[in-house]
């Protein structure tokens, strides 16, 4: 994967190419965006442009071998490691190698996809991702090892926010004596939940979501589409290319949060005069306990840009409003409900809900009880 792939992002291509021909590698960088913005797929370029050599050019066909292992992300010297789980095949102590085969197919198919994209292919069901110490005991096992080809060595962790207590420790000591030609690039959408100490070893650069046009130029270039509707979903998108992707190939269905959520807004709606609606909340609760911890995650998530979006379409300010419900849910009538005096506890039951399931509170007593508790935020003044 090379940088003339990589969509947008010009002033970082240009730091980090900068960087590379002047010979000022740093041992530890931190990558840290909104998800679809890039940060993996940067990281292979520069990954690719290091032990490729490729200051001369990309193109040039002087390392052509060596770029065509990256096409293949099978560069002896490139290692990877990321969020996994124990699964059928792998029973017990789970490790990025031994899922190798299949991190490969994702960064070939979608390499702007994000942690939810991965648990997909996974199938973590009621599990939720982590890397482990068992991850970090395997960095030590590459990087003790001389590089293939002599020159660098270069260890790319995906979405580091996830590492566990013993992994983050184990991590810190290596990158406080790193072995010589080794680079280490974390990535994360989260950067505050990775720990003071490995932050404060690390060159920090922070990305930003994709503007509407390189999305859309990206849709029309790369997918044939009409410009009128790649223009459509890159305003959908936000700044994210593999939101657009999905909502290109309208694979909603598998997890319609949409009919969750108005299902569940409208039962919150009918409870205030009839009790009745209580019952149907507690089935919605049911249902979506019932599925795994990362869509039930990832599900509130969406609520809380929706109810963004109702406090903009409230507020008019019609050019931040990008949802477009079906026809059945009128969200210019949901709107009004959306306001100064309820939002910021609306995110913060939200938010807190997300909290407690990530930490494996019991996903039915809390969806019930956030349930009740939105249909008294919902009609407050």
């Amino acid at each position: 994967m090379q940088f003339s792939e990589i969509l947008g992002q010009e002033h970082i291509k240009n730091h980090l190419t900068r960087s590379a021909n002047l010979g000022r590698i740093p041992h530890a960088q931190l990558f840290v965006g909104p998800e679809g913005c890039g940060t993996l797929p940067m990281a292979i370029a520069y990954a690719q442009y290091i032990l490729c050599n490729n200051q001369n050019g990309e193109n040039s066909g002087v390392n052509e071998s060596c770029n065509l292992k990256f096409q293949k992300i099978a560069h002896p010297d490139l290692h990877f490691v990321y969020p996994t789980v124990s699964t059928d095949d792998v029973k017990t102590k789970p490790k990025s190698i031994d899922f190798i085969g299949d991190w490969r197919e994702f960064i070939i198919q979608n390499p702007y996809g994000g942690l939810f994209d991965w648990y997909s292919v996974l199938g973590v069901q009621n599990k939720q991702g982590e890397i482990r110490v068992d991850d970090a005991q395997e960095i030590l096992k590459s990087l003790a090892l001389k590089s293939y080809e002599g020159g660098y060595k270069i260890m790319i962790i995906w979405m580091a926010d996830k590492m566990n207590t013993a992994a983050s420790n184990k991590l810190l000591k290596l990158l406080e004596e790193p072995p010589e030609k080794t680079v280490f690039i974390l990535i994360s959408e989260n950067e505050e939940d990775i720990i003071q100490t490995i932050r404060s070893r690390c060159q920090v650069l922070h990305f930003i979501g994709l503007s509407e046009n390189v999305i859309s130029e990206a849709l029309v270039s790369r997918e044939n589409m009409e410009p009128k509707l790649a223009t459509k979903i890159a305003h959908q998108a936000q700044g994210n290319y593999s939101k657009a992707l999905h909502l290109l190939l309208d694979d909603s269905e598998e997890f319609p949060f949409e009919q969750w959520f108005v299902v569940w807004v409208r039962a919150a709606f009918r409870a205030k005069k009839d009790a009745g609606a209580i019952a149907d909340l507690i089935q919605w609760s049911e249902q979506i306990a019932a599925l795994g911890r990362e869509t039930q995650k990832k599900f509130l998530q969406y609520c809380i840009d929706i109810f963004r979006q109702g406090l903009m379409q409230n507020y008019e300010a019609n050019d931040l409003v990008y949802f477009e419900p079906n026809a059945d849910f009128k969200f210019k009538s949901f709107a009004p409900f959306v306001n100064g005096n309820n939002i910021h506890e609306i995110f913060q039951e939200l938010s807190d809900a997300i909290y407690h399931i990530e930490r494996n509170g019991n996903a039915k007593i809390i969806l019930t009880d956030l349930s009740i508790k939105l249909t008294r935020l919902i009609h407050k003044k």
